[in-house]
């Protein structure tokens, strides 16, 4: 048993990391291991944790395990989990808890949690207390593993927790199962040294890590010769790509090179202001299929909760950059991150979040009330702040980021603009959905031949999170 300890994980050093490209290895034995056996993997939190589950399918399958469209059928059911919010805990541990149910009529399912979650001390003691169910326990350094881990598991009929807390090295040929024909996720980095007061990332992911330009270019081409049409780059701090490398080589030179690809659609997140350079503009701005879509967390409007945070720029940097952007790019969309109620934050505070909001216009915005994480310097921070009052607060930016996201979208009305069609609307099944450049959700009528296509659509209404259109021949 090989528990995480969140001490570990915060060590630094100057280590050398290393790319391994034959770390993921299925014995010959256990290629048959899932032989009529299904198995379900539940996905929670960010778009990198989508992709750990692309990983986790594909690896499932080389054990010729089928996958389940329901957890209630599955041999095999993998949660893998999100640690940035408390939310995100609770939901994990009641799903811990239906499976118990699963289990009672079949004693032989195996439940295994992964993922960020995993690799937090107090959340193993957790499960090893409460939730004796659990057979299997594995973090985010160690998927390559799941064979191995797995065939411990139903073999041995042990319960196996291996989860490293360590800096990490980059693992290559991990085999995905992509979730999309026409869209995929690409990462070009792990882990993250910025170490923001409230997150848990730096902790759970490891130090940052970039992959080398080949391996990342190698994946995108070949993307490109299988007709996928949309890539996105991902990263903890995509901005800081390459930082750790011992080349020239930065996110401006990785974004020109992918766009060089010839794919239609490039796209990236996550950015961090503090090393969103100006060549990276210039880059984004040269080349067309660099979509003109930006994700730029914001946090706080102030600059006090900003120090307090360590985010390492301050209110008025960021406005500079922002508009730096939109000068830039005019047409393009940027969203951000916004946390309310970080301790110590006062009224006026928040007032200065809203000013950023008013002036900024963000086209969307992700909205949280803070929720301490357990070994980072926030979690220790006086917080004063009523429940009421954080709630309060939340309400008051949402409505304001409710309605500049209603405005950004009537500028769409009756203009005609390129989407990706990726299938049928979850909400009417004879319209398809899909995404602008400028990442809008836009749902069509439209037949199943421009499913994977990129055409153009003229928007007929206009909606605060959504727009309708017809296709344009």
């Amino acid at each position: 048993m090989l528990k995480p300890s969140l001490k570990e994980a915060k060590i630094r050093t100057k280590k050398e990391v290393l790319t391994k490209t034959n770390e993921y290895i299925v014995k010959h034995d256990l290629k048959k291991l899932g032989k009529d056996k299904t198995y379900y993997v539940k996905t929670y939190g960010c778009q990198m944790n989508e992709h750990d589950s692309e990983n986790m399918k594909a690896i499932l399958e080389d054990m010729s395990f089928t996958e389940s469209k329901t957890m209630e059928e599955a041999d095999v059911i993998f949660l893998n989990t999100c640690a940035i919010r408390e939310n995100a805990h609770n939901k994990v541990f009641g799903m811990i808890g239906r499976v118990k149910t699963l289990k009672e009529t079949n004693p032989n399912i195996i439940l295994g949690v992964c993922g960020c979650m995993a690799q937090e001390e107090v959340v193993v003691d957790e499960i090893l207390t409460k939730y004796k169910h659990v057979d299997l326990v594995f973090g985010t350094h160690n998927i390559h593993r799941i064979p191995t881990l797995l065939e411990d598991c139903m073999n041995k009929k042990e319960k196996q927790v291996e989860v490293f807390s360590i800096e990490g090295d980059v693992i290559e040929n991990i085999p995905v199962k992509r979730d999309s024909k026409y869209k995929a996720w690409v990462n070009i980095m792990y882990g993250c040294d910025k170490f923001c007061t409230y997150c848990i990332v730096p902790y759970t992911r490891g130090k940052q890590r970039s992959r080398k330009p080949e391996f990342i270019l190698d994946e995108v081409n070949k993307l490109v010769k299988e007709g996928y049409k949309e890539v996105t780059l991902l990263g903890q701090n995509v901005n800081a790509y390459g930082k750790d490398l011992d080349l020239d080589y930065g996110m401006e030179d990785l974004l020109r090179d992918v766009a060089r690809t010839g794919i239609p659609r490039v796209r990236f997140v996550t950015s961090h202001p503090w090393d969103f350079t100006d060549e990276m503009i210039e880059t984004i701005k040269k080349y067309d299929n660099i979509m003109p879509y930006i994700h730029l967390p914001l946090q706080s409007g102030s600059s006090k909760i900003l120090k307090l945070m360590g985010r390492r720029y301050t209110k008025e940097e960021y406005l500079t950059l922002f508009k730096k952007l939109k000068q830039a790019l005019p047409y393009s969309s940027i969203t951000t991150d916004i946390i309310v109620g970080f301790p110590g934050e006062t009224e006026e505070d928040f007032e200065e979040t809203l000013e950023v909001v008013n002036t900024c216009k963000y086209d969307s915005a992700f909205t949280f009330i803070f929720s301490p994480r357990v070994g980072t310097p926030a979690c220790r921070m006086q917080d004063d702040i009523t429940l009421e009052e954080k709630n309060e607060r939340l309400q008051r930016l949402n409505k304001l980021v409710n309605q500049y996201s209603k405005e950004a979208n009537d500028k769409y009305l009756g203009t005609t603009v390129p989407v990706l069609l990726e299938g049928p609307s979850e909400k009417n099944e004879d319209y398809l959905m899909g995404y602008t450049d400028t990442m809008k959700l836009v749902n069509v009528k439209g037949d199943s031949k421009y499913i994977g296509k990129i055409v153009n659509v003229k928007i007929t209404d206009v909606k605060t999170w959504s727009m309708d259109g017809e296709i344009i021949e």
